[in-house]
């Protein structure tokens, strides 16, 4: 049931995402200072295995952690941030200029995919909630 729930959760995120890839990609294409299409796929990939990453352990400490679980969640949001300064931040800033289109080429994806997250996470939060009351 929990790895039901798991991979359900991944596949609503992957479906977002590849939603926004598609028309980030677009609008990238149109752009005559456009981002590689190896750094967006890259950036949503990254993205995509983090949040996926996350509800594993939400999932499954779900009665061990209950109390603790949005801490957790806040937990690995400030773990996923901390991921841009690990794997984008020196490529983008080799030339020691962070320009707008590279940021948007990180955060675009980082903030659907922790929209996505944080609405499928408080619908679970809930119904935690709801079991108990």
């Amino acid at each position: 049931m929990i790895i039901k729930k798991i991979i359900q959760s991944c596949l609503i995120v992957v479906f977002v995402a590849a939603i926004t890839f598609f028309i980030h990609f677009k609008v990238n294409a149109s752009l005559e200072d456009s981002i590689e299409i190896n750094q967006l796929l890259y950036s949503y990939i990254i993205n995509v295995l983090l949040v996926c990453t996350i509800f594993a352990p939400i999932y499954l400490l779900k009665r061990r952690l209950k109390d603790q679980l949005g801490f957790i969640f806040m937990l690995a949001s400030v773990l996923k941030f901390t991921c841009f300064f690990i794997f984008f931040y020196p490529e983008y800033n080799a030339d020691g200029n962070l320009t707008r289109l590279e940021f948007l080429t990180f955060f675009i994806p980082y903030i659907i995919c922790l929209i996505t997250e944080s609405v499928i996470l408080s619908k679970f939060f809930n119904s935690l909630d709801n079991l108990n009351s």
